[in-house]
């Protein structure tokens, strides 16, 4: 009998990088697709206030920065001039670009797209409060939630003045501060760090633990700590913000380390701790859905929730919150609905820390190994062997490989150098694939290229790579 509700195969809550490749996957295959997002662009927090923005900005700090070290090739440019508005209408122009592709790409697989804010009222059914403020109802017979995360900001940091931010408000850019303290020695922290100080401000940065990016590899956060050092104006380990005193001509902060207090004053504040999943006011307690008590939504490995009609993926559905971790999981939960086989046992979920220079790691690091007695055998390639990276100047970088030293299985790989976000595809697929070690040596890389650094790193698996060589012990 109808309810005289409207009706959809499948409802996506959440149009970030986890919802909308959901949506488009799902109606590729035949479904009828509702995607409903909170806000008027699709894209979420990884397009219109994250991953896209900051590495816009990350673009013109690199920029900024080899121009600066071309005076070491003989070639000298000016004091950069900055001009913050073409700057912020510069990220402004391609977030609009993708949003906009997101918008037309649902419009030719039909998907119905909603802005509103949509709440369970049952497991087959969601209430959505629209933009222009009616409420209606939608029946479906699958949901999978995609509501993202946001910036974890403690209680004594929430100051309610501009100039003490979150990364949403860094990345608005409303001035270049002429100091400007990070709390958080996070890869959030240190992008934005970075962004800022080839715009022209002294960045202090204060980690609460004794290294920054706390869980990377130390041999890979080594040579980024070097030229951060040179690059911010101090980087405060082993130190806690204890608080933060808005006044008028600033934003005091009293900083401990050691037993002792100190207090600086900073033109602005960035926060920057960590993110929590966007798992509250979503009407969960009307289903079967649990949360776990760091507020992640509980899944299995097809992304399923406690209640059979609804997946959950991307940051509300656990850790690590990446967003190309979102995108397979939306192909995952789609493949399940339509009955397939299908099921998220990625071993290599990249990570890349877009600073400069960049770290990026997948599958297995030493400290994994360590903490559960694995063992491995280690490969590493110093850039200071590597022709290309001495034609760019850059020779502080570092590959390495973890493989089996039985089998000479890859198990991770970790790379820090210029250009390791793209290059660390490699490590994915030969993780992804059970590749050995002699794979990469026999695979002929073109040169010069910083990817030869995976194949001589593979070499040094095997005794010694062409372009380096230790003596035997």
């Amino acid at each position: 009998m109808s309810t005289g509700i409207p009706e959809t195969d499948l409802v996506v809550i959440g149009a970030g990088p986890g919802g909308y490749p959901a949506a488009f996957e799902a109606a590729d295959h035949g479904l009828k697709v509702t995607l409903i997002n909170a806000e008027p662009r699709p894209g979420g927090v990884c397009l219109n206030r994250g991953c896209i923005p900051s590495k816009a900005l990350l673009h013109v700090a690199k920029v900024i920065n080899e121009a600066k070290d071309s005076c070491h090739c003989g070639v000298t440019f000016t004091t950069p001039k900055i001009d913050i508005d073409v700057l912020r209408k510069f990220t402004d122009d391609v977030i609009g670009k993708l949003s906009g592709g997101i918008g037309e790409l649902s419009k030719r697989r039909n998907v119905t797209l909603i802005e509103g804010r949509a709440t369970f009222a049952d497991s087959r059914t969601v209430s959505i409060q629209h933009a222009n403020g009616t409420i209606s109802q939608l029946k479906f017979k699958h949901a999978i939630l995609a509501t993202g995360s946001t910036p974890a900001v403690p209680a004594i940091f929430q100051k309610n003045d501009p100039r003490v931010m979150d990364s949403t408000g860094a990345l608005l850019l409303a001035d270049i501060p002429n100091r400007l303290l990070v709390i958080g020695g996070g890869y959030i922290g240190l992008e934005m760090g970075t962004v800022y100080a080839a715009l022209g401000s002294k960045v202090v940065v204060v980690e609460m633990t004794d290294g920054l990016l706390p869980g990377a590899d130390r041999e890979l956060v080594r040579p980024l700590q070097k030229r951060l050092e040179t690059a911010f104006e101090k980087i405060l380990l082993s130190t806690k913000v204890e608080s933060l005193d808005v006044t008028k001509d600033g934003v005091a902060a009293t900083l401990s380390a050691d037993g002792k207090s100190f207090v600086e004053k900073f033109d602005r504040v960035l926060v920057s701790i960590g993110r929590r999943p966007n798992s509250q006011n979503l009407g969960l307690e009307k289903t079967k859905v649990q949360i776990d008590d760091k507020g992640f939504i509980k899944v299995d490995h097809q992304r399923r929730t406690g209640d059979p009609n609804i997946f959950a993926i991307g940051d509300v559905a656990g850790e690590p919150m990446l967003a190309h971790k979102a995108t397979r999981e939306a192909k995952v939960a789609v493949g399940a609905i339509l009955g397939e086989k299908t099921s998220f046992d990625n071993r290599a979920i990249p990570a890349v820390v877009f600073t400069d220079p960049e770290i990026a790691w997948c599958g297995l690091t030493e400290t994994q190994a360590k903490a559960q007695n694995i063992e491995v055998a280690v490969a590493r390639f110093p850039w200071g062997a590597s022709g290309r990276a001495m034609t760019i100047g850059r020779t502080e970088g570092l590959t390495k490989l973890l493989f089996d030293p039985k089998t000479q299985r890859v198990l991770g790989v970790g790379i820090v150098g210029p250009g390791a976000g793209e290059l660390i595809a490699e490590g994915v697929i030969a993780v992804e694939t059970a590749a050995v070690a002699r794979d990469l040596t026999d695979s002929i890389h073109a040169h010069p290229t910083l990817s030869e650094t995976l194949m001589e790193a593979a070499e040094a698996a095997f005794g010694q790579a062409t372009h380096m060589y230790r003596p035997k012990r």
